[in-house]
């Protein structure tokens, strides 16, 4: 048992009333050429009109683009056989007498008369003739007598028209002998048609050929804009940092590949490297921490402050002193001094805001239980006592360093000592 049924043709009766074949002998069959401007229920009412058979005559829509007349009379339908082609809202129509069983053909042909027009006079017979009418179908009647008066600067032919092909106004021949030829064609009794292709069965806003023209187009414009766009952004501009460093060919298309020859990351990169570049520009060498960079910085620092520093062997910045015998007590490491990059890694003190650079040759002043008060003298000193005070300055100076020291010692300690807190006992007794 199954929810569907099962597709199973039905048999219809093979009796004589199912069969229309006796009402059918006197009827043609059509069918519109340009179904958008032809509607199958006008064309029933109006074809009979034209034909003059309106009370005589019964059309029957076999479908959007099929229909059916049946006479009452067979010189009725002689008549307007005769008289093709036919037209409903100036578009063609193909019409035929019924077939019980129709070919594959059948109403894809148009019999209709054509006037061949410049023929040449050396060729002016009925076989020149059916051969120019040829190329436009297969010929079924050439109205030319050569043994009559021609009045008319063309000869009529009639032709079974294929009406998928364009109507043709011209054709070059080859005449033997002689020159080529233009032939020219005029259909007879067919008003509208597509105006680029020349086509039947359309207008021309609706080409397939045309439609398919201004796709292409629309498609190339597209790629042209895109391609001009990427060209654009692959040239080197006059505000890019890379502008002057690399050419356009440089950053362009490749020819095989059609792929970028530098990737856009990469070039991004540059660009961020030039840029941090020109703002280090007054800084030094960027990254440069060579041994020739530190006695430049020495020199720098020597003449900014007026210390007396020097470079030892292992790239070290040490303070000196004019006196012989002392041992040096500061020593600065050469990765101390300003580098390319802005950043300094030396002596540093922090602070409660900002981290700053503690200059050297700063002056700690020792706690005042550590001071030592003397009077000056008071009158003129002597030689004797001007040396002795030269010697007693340098015992000072030493002395001095160390205060600075133990000072420096006491600084520390009390930066890093708690503060204690006080607990809030509330107001005291009154």
């Amino acid at each position: 048992m199954s929810l569907e049924e099962e597709d199973v043709p039905v048999n219809l009766p093979d009796l004589p009333q199912f069969s229309a074949v006796e009402s059918n002998m006197l009827s043609i069959i059509g069918r519109t050429l340009n179904p958008d401007c032809q509607k199958m229920k006008d064309l029933i009412l109006d074809m009979p009109r034209k034909w003059q058979v309106y009370d005589i005559v019964r059309g029957v829509a076999l479908s959007p683009t099929m229909f059916q007349f049946i006479f009452k009379y067979e010189h009725d339908l002689e008549e307007v056989m005769r008289k093709r082609v036919w037209t409903f809202n100036e578009w063609s129509i193909v019409i035929d007498r019924w077939m019980e069983k129709p070919p594959d053909d059948y109403l894809k042909y148009l019999l209709v008369w054509v006037q061949i027009r410049n023929i040449p006079v050396n060729h002016y017979t009925k076989e020149a003739i059916e051969a120019f009418a040829d190329i436009l179908g297969k010929v079924d009647v050439v109205t030319f007598d050569p043994s009559k008066a021609q009045r008319n600067d063309y000869v009529r032919a009639r032709i079974f028209f294929d009406v998928s092909r364009p109507v043709r106004k011209t054709k070059v021949f080859n005449i033997p002998r002689s020159d080529a030829v233009t032939i020219r064609y005029d259909f007879e009794r067919l008003q509208k048609r597509c105006y680029h292709c020349q086509r039947l069965t359309h207008e021309k806003d609706k080409c397939p050929l045309l439609i398919q023209e201004r796709r292409d187009q629309a498609v190339e414009r597209r790629r042209n804009v895109l391609a001009k766009k990427q060209r654009r952004e692959l040239m080197i501009q006059r505000d890019d940092p890379l502008f002057g460093v690399l050419s356009d060919e440089q950053v362009g298309l490749d020819s095989v590949t059609e792929r970028r020859k530098i990737n856009h990351e990469v070039l991004q990169n540059m660009r961020e490297y030039l840029l941090a570049a020109d703002e280090d520009k007054d800084k030094g060498h960027i990254f440069d921490y060579s041994f020739k960079s530190g006695e430049k910085n020495l020199n720098t620092r020597r003449a900014e402050d007026g210390s007396n520093l020097q470079l030892n062997a292992d790239g070290i910045v040490s303070t000196w002193s004019a006196p012989t015998g002392l041992k040096m007590t500061n020593e600065v490491p050469l990765e101390g001094f300003e580098c390319s990059t802005g950043f300094s890694s030396g002596f540093m003190d922090a602070n409660s805001s900002r981290t700053a650079r503690a200059k050297i040759g700063k002056h700690y002043r020792p706690p005042k239980r550590m001071r030592k008060f003397k009077t000056k003298p008071i009158g003129p000193i002597s030689a004797e006592d001007k040396g002795k005070r030269i010697e007693d300055g340098v015992l000072k100076s030493s002395g001095k360093k160390r205060a600075e020291e133990v000072a420096e010692v006491f600084v520390r300690a009390a930066r890093r000592s708690k503060p204690e807190v006080v607990p809030n006992g509330g107001l005291p007794d009154q």
